[in-house]
């Protein structure tokens, strides 16, 4: 477990704060009411948030390299995955600070990281939280290449996850692409190379590279998966049809499952290649097709994190929607 450091409560000086407010993250009418809160509370603690209001053609890393130039330690975002996960991105490297206070639908780094979902709660953390330093996975695909913080996966879930987050998000219209895509999916062969050593081919219909416990509606990936050890875990489903990984994916929801035919590496680095090729998506965003490679970059970023026993439902709260 990475070493941790006392927060800036411990001073109780005011600090500065450049805030990332995302206001279609979750429900969108409430975003007026939640910007508000946000702000009156970090105010209340001594924290003096500059606002940037994330818009449909926002370069949101733009921003925040600027405000590392301006001097800002600490930035806090306020919003979904996709937002932290933005952010996150352009903070690798740096010395400054990331606090989340978690508005968005599955919130699922905020559930890795022992966020709470209430706005209050969520911003005392900037001042009292736990500071850890955690590791961020890069994915490459032919000339794309990507940040992620929870996963990156290759095949169904890749084909499934853009709309079924449509039909989340109240797309009802996506359900029969769902079915149309999940009955027409079809196995590959994925050749992998682990650690530029290791060679293994795997015929499956998808795998999953996790640097978070949670990804989806908050799904635990496997057991013992950290942010903080220096390594992805790689789950291949073998030889396991369409109606194997549902009963799979139930029977996880309720606790562990041993499955001798899910194959579990752990690498510093990994590349696969599939046969035929099938969709790449990391953090819900679509790569492409073909071959990719995935890397860790060990304690890349320093986050405001809070206690390791929290639940999801402590993070879908009222404040967000289920």
């Amino acid at each position: 477990m990475t070493n941790i450091t006392p927060s800036q409560e411990t001073t109780n000086s005011p600090v500065r704060a450049k805030l990332i407010f995302n206001a279609v993250s979750g429900q969108p009418q409430e975003s007026p009411h939640q910007l508000a809160t946000i702000i009156e509370q970090m105010q209340s603690r001594k924290i003096r948030p500059e606002v940037y209001i994330v818009q449909p053609r926002s370069r949101v890393r733009a921003v925040v390299r600027n405000a590392l130039s301006r001097g800002f330690s600490l930035v806090v975002v306020a919003g979904g995955d996709g937002t932290i996960d933005a952010v996150a991105g352009a903070l690798v490297g740096s010395t400054a600070t990331l606090g989340i206070i978690p508005t968005g639908t599955r919130n699922n780094v905020a559930l890795s990281l022992g966020i709470p979902g209430t706005i209050e709660e969520a911003v005392a953390l900037l001042r009292n939280g736990r500071r850890v330093r955690i590791d961020v996975g890069h994915v490459r695909s032919g000339d794309k290449g990507r940040w992620f913080l929870e996963a990156t996966s290759v095949g169904l879930l890749s084909d499934l996850y853009p709309l079924a987050d449509d039909f989340q998000h109240g797309n009802l219209g996506q359900l029969g692409g769902l079915l149309t895509t999940f009955v027409s999916a079809t196995a590959s062969k994925l050749s992998m190379v682990l650690d530029r050593a290791e060679r293994l081919d795997l015929t499956s219909h998808m795998a999953l590279i996790g640097n978070m416990p949670y990804v989806g509606p908050n799904y635990k990936i496997a057991p013992d998966v950290s942010y903080d050890d220096g390594v992805l875990d790689v789950l291949v489903y073998s030889d396991m049809s369409k109606l194997d990984l549902i009963g799979y994916a139930m029977q996880s929801s309720t606790g562990v499952v041993v499955d001798p035919r899910v194959k579990h590496f752990r690498v510093k680095q990994i590349t696969i290649d599939s046969d035929p090729p099938m969709p790449v998506l990391a953090d819900g965003i679509l790569l492409g097709k073909g071959p990719f490679t995935v890397l860790i970059r060990p304690q890349a970023i320093q986050v405001l994190a809070g206690p390791l026993s929290i639940t999801p439902a402590e993070v879908l709260t009222s404040d967000q929607p289920a």
